[in-house]
C-alpha cells in the first residue's frame, strides 16, 4: 500500500520540506514549526485558520520565491527541518521494558473521533480531544502505535443560533485536499477500499490517514461508490442520533476497522478501546483467532489478554445499547462465524440487570477485555457501582476497573507565550520532563507582575477574537443586533471574567449560576467590582432539552439587565477553546455529581494559570488543595440539589473570589490572585498532563499485556 500525500509542486526546492511538514500534525504542537509557516505571510496563515496545507497552496509563487532567497527565513526553516528529522528518526523505546522489537507496533487504539487541529473537525468535545492528546502523547514518547476512526465529512455540526436562541445546525463539509489527510491507495494507484468482514447487507469502507508525529491514524470512509446509497451516508456525521446507523458506524468502526489493520498488514500486538464504541473489534480478533485453529473460548481468552478497555461514561444512559432486532438483522451470519448460535451471540453483551434492553457496548468491552478503567479515581468508584452486577461474586471495592486519571497533551495546550515563559523561568528543559512534580516547583521564579501582564494579555487577546466574530457575524449575515450583543461585543478586559465551555448536555448544568437572576444580575451590575461570564459550547443535534438550556442562556445575554455582561460564543470549536482556556480569569464547572467522569477542560486552563470554580467531581477531587482555587458540592443534598449548589457558587463569589480578584497590590496588580494562578499551575501540570497518563497505561497496563501476548504469537493479533 502507499499514500497519496498533497503535492505542493510549486514549492521552491530550497523550502520543499514545508510540503512534507505541512503533511504531519507534529507542526502543531510545536511553535518554531507553526511560526515556519506563519512567518511567509501572516495575513494568508490567519485567514487559512492556521491551516499550513491550506495556507500553501493558496500562496503565490512570488511569496515562495521570496523565502526561499531570504536568509533569516533560511535559518529559521532549517533549524525546524533538523527538528523534525531527529523528531522523526528516534529509536529509544526504553519505556516499553524490552516487551516490544524495534519496527514493531504495540498498539492499536480505538476511538470514534479525534480532536487534533481545527482544520480536521472529526471530533464533538472531550472523548476526541482526549484521543488526540494520547496519540499526540505516544508520539512524544515514540510508543508505536496506530489509532483508527471515521473521517466524517460533514463532521460534528455547524452551530448557528436563531432569532429565538434556539440552536440550528449547519453542514460544513470538510476540504480534504486542503487538510492534513491523505488517501490510502492500492499498489495499482487505485483507492485501498475493504469490504467489511461477514456483515450482511454488505458494507464497504475507504481508507484516509493522518501523519501525528511518528504515528498514523487511519480514518474510514463509506462515501463510495462501491456502497449503496444508505450505506453511503454511514461515516457522514459524528454521534448521528438514528439507532440503526450509529450501529452501523460502530460495526464499520470495530470490525471494518480491524480488518483495515489486517489488510494493511500492521500486526499490532495490543488493543485500547476508547470507550465501547469500536467494542465490535474484539469480535473481529476473535474471529481472526479462530480462523487460526483456535477454539471460540481460546480465541476469547487470547483477546481479552490484550485488550485495554477505557470507559469515560458515568451516566447509564450513555452508553450504547441495540435493540435485538438490530443486532439479528446485522450479525445473523457473523455469529455462525464464531461458532455461536443466537442466544450465546446476544449474551456477549447482556447486561445482568437489564437483559430485556438490548445488546449493551459497554458489557461486551468489560466482558471481552482483561484491563479496564475510568478516567479519574471518583469515576472508577462510580464505574465499579454501575458494573458491579458482571462480577457478583465480588465486592463492590474488588470490581477490576481502575482508574487511569486523564491528562491533557502540555506542548498542544500551553499557550506559546507562556511556554516562553516557562522556557525562561522552569529552564530548557521543562518540556521533556514536564511530568515531574519538580520542575514546577521553579513556578514560585517567575515575577509576579510579569505573569499577570501575560494573563492580561491573554484575556485581551480572547476578547478580541470574541468581538471579531461579532463583527463578522454582524458584516456577512446581516444579524440581529441583539444576536452580535449577546455574543460578547460588549466585554470589558478589566473585569472579572469567567468561563464556561462544554458540550450542552443536561447534566452539566450549564445554566446553574443563572439560577437566581437577581443575585447574579448584582453581581454583573456591581459599579466596584463586576463580574462577567462568557458560555460557549454545543448541544447534540438530538437533545432538545440542552438546546433549550442553552436558548435560556442566550437570551440571558441578551437582557440589558445584564448589563452586556453575559456572552454566548456561537460554534464553539479547538481554536475558540484555546482561547477560552487561555484568556479567561476564572474556569467554572458545574456538573451533576457524580455524573462527571473527568473533564479536561479545567485541566488545560490550570495549565495557564486560569483557576476553577467547580464541583467536587471528576478530576477536582483529585486536584483541588485548598490554595489552587475553589471548590463546592461536596455536601450530600436531597432531591433538586440545584438552589443549594447555586447559592454555593454565589457565596464564594461575594466572599472570596471577586474580594481577591480586585485586591490589588501596589504596584496595581492582584498579588493574591496571582499566587492562586501559580499554585494552579505548579499542582496540576504535571499531576494532570497527558505525558504521566499515557506512562501510566504504560506501567500498568500495556507491558504486562505484552508480555502475556508473546505467549500467543502463534495467533494474528
Amino acid at each position: 500500500m502507499k499514500i497519496q500525500n498533497n503535492i505542493f509542486e510549486h514549492l521552491p526546492d530550497r523550502i520543499a520540506g514545508l510540503g512534507v511538514l505541512a503533511e504531519n500534525l507534529w507542526w502543531s504542537w510545536r511553535p518554531k514549526a507553526r511560526m515556519v509557516f506563519k512567518a511567509l505571510d501572516r495575513q494568508a496563515w490567519k485567514e487559512s485558520g492556521h491551516n499550513p496545507d491550506k495556507m500553501l497552496r493558496e500562496l503565490s509563487p512570488d511569496i515562495l520565491r521570496a523565502a526561499a532567497r531570504n536568509p533569516d527565513y533560511l535559518r529559521r526553516y532549517d533549524e525546524v527541518m533538523v527538528l523534525f528529522r531527529e523528531y522523526m528518526s528516534r529509536s529509544d523505546i526504553s519505556l516499553l521494558n524490552g516487551a516490544l522489537s524495534p519496527g514493531e507496533t504495540t498498539l492499536a487504539y480505538f476511538s470514534a473521533e479525534y480532536g487534533l487541529h481545527r482544520s480536521l473537525p472529526f471530533y464533538a468535545g472531550g472523548l476526541g480531544f482526549l484521543a488526540g492528546d494520547f496519540v499526540k502523547e505516544c508520539s512524544d514518547l515514540n510508543i508505536p502505535m496506530v489509532a483508527v476512526g471515521f473521517m466524517y465529512p460533514k463532521g460534528y455540526l455547524l452551530q448557528r443560533i436563531r432569532e429565538d436562541g434556539w440552536q440550528e445546525q449547519l453542514d460544513e463539509p470538510l476540504e480534504q485536499e486542503a487538510a492534513a489527510i491523505s488517501r490510502v491507495l492500492n499498489d495499482d494507484g487505485t483507492q485501498f477500499i475493504i469490504p467489511v468482514p461477514r456483515i450482511e447487507p454488505p458494507i464497504h469502507t475507504a481508507v484516509w490517514q493522518i501523519a501525528v508525529g511518528t504515528n498514523t491514524i487511519y480514518l474510514m470512509d463509506t462515501d463510495i461508490d462501491q456502497n449503496d446509497p444508505w450505506n453511503r451516508s454511514i461515516s457522514a456525521r459524528l454521534y448521528t442520533g438514528d439507532l440503526e446507523q450509529r450501529l452501523r458506524q460502530e460495526i464499520v468502526l470495530g470490525i471494518g476497522g480491524a480488518e483495515v489493520l489486517e489488510r494493511l498488514g500492521i500486526r499490532n500486538r495490543l488493543i485500547h478501546l476508547n470507550e465501547g464504541h469500536a467494542a465490535f473489534a474484539l469480535l473481529e480478533r476473535i474471529r481472526d483467532g479462530m480462523l487460526a485453529g483456535h477454539t471460540f473460548e481460546e480465541a476469547l481468552e487470547r483477546v481479552r489478554a490484550t485488550t485495554v478497555f477505557t470507559t469515560h461514561t458515568p451516566v447509564p444512559a450513555g452508553h450504547d445499547v441495540f435493540p435485538f432486532y438490530l443486532m439479528e438483522k446485522y450479525f445473523h451470519t457473523y455469529w455462525t462465524e464464531l461458532g455461536l448460535d443466537r442466544d450465546r451471540f446476544f449474551n456477549l453483551g447482556l447486561h445482568p440487570l437489564n437483559p430485556q434492553e438490548g445488546f449493551n457496548m459497554t458489557v461486551l468491552a468489560l466482558k471481552a477485555s482483561a484491563y479496564h478503567n475510568a478516567v479519574s479515581q471518583r469515576h472508577a468508584q462510580v464505574a465499579r457501582s454501575m458494573w458491579h452486577c458482571l462480577w457478583p461474586d465480588r465486592s463492590e471495592t474488588a470490581v477490576p476497573i481502575g482508574a487511569i486519571t486523564n491528562g491533557v497533551h502540555v506542548p498542544t495546550w500551553v499557550e506559546p507565550k507562556f511556554r516562553m515563559l516557562f522556557d525562561h523561568y522552569l529552564g530548557d528543559e521543562w518540556v521533556a520532563k514536564h511530568d515531574d512534580p519538580m520542575v514546577w516547583e521553579r513556578v514560585d521564579k517567575i515575577p509576579d507582575k510579569e505573569l499577570w501582564q501575560l494573563h492580561y494579555w491573554m484575556k485581551i487577546k480572547l476578547l478580541d477574537a470574541i468581538r471579531a466574530r461579532c463583527r463578522l457575524r454582524w458584516v456577512n449575515d446581516r444579524t440581529s443586533p441583539s444576536i452580535v450583543m449577546a455574543g460578547g461585543a460588549m466585554l470589558d478586559p478589566s473585569i472579572l471574567t469567567i468561563g464556561f465551555a462544554r458540550r450542552f448536555a443536561s447534566y452539566k448544568r450549564a445554566d446553574l449560576i443563572l439560577n437566581d437572576l437577581p443575585r447574579l444580575q448584582r453581581l454583573l451590575n456591581d459599579r466596584w467590582r463586576p463580574i462577567q461570564l462568557i458560555f460557549a459550547g454545543k448541544a447534540h443535534p438530538a437533545d432538545d432539552p440542552g438546546k433549550r438550556i442553552l436558548q435560556n442562556i442566550f437570551n440571558a445575554c441578551r437582557n440589558p439587565e445584564m448589563a452586556g455582561r453575559v456572552a454566548f460564543v456561537e460554534d464553539y470549536g479547538e481554536q475558540m477553546a484555546q482561547y477560552m482556556v487561555h484568556g479567561v480569569d476564572l474556569w467554572l464547572n458545574t456538573p451533576l455529581p457524580p455524573m462527571e467522569a473527568s473533564g479536561t477542560s479545567g485541566m488545560k486552563a490550570a495549565l495557564n494559570g486560569v483557576p476553577q470554580l467547580s464541583i467536587l467531581d471528576g478530576w477536582w477531587i483529585e486536584g483541588y488543595n485548598r490554595k489552587n482555587g475553589w471548590a463546592f458540592g461536596d455536601r450530600v443534598v436531597e432531591g433538586d440539589r440545584d438552589g443549594a449548589d447555586a447559592r454555593a457558587i454565589y457565596d464564594l463569589l461575594e466572599e472570596e473570589i471577586i474580594p481577591t480578584y480586585y485586591r490589588m497590590s501596589d504596584d496595581g496588580y492582584p498579588q493574591d490572585w496571582v499566587r492562586v494562578m501559580k499554585e494552579a499551575i505548579r499542582s496540576n501540570a504535571a499531576r494532570f498532563s497527558a505525558r504521566r497518563m499515557v506512562k501510566e497505561y504504560l506501567q500498568r497496563y500495556y507491558v504486562d499485556a505484552l508480555v502475556k501476548s508473546t505467549s500467543h504469537a502463534s495467533m494474528s493479533l
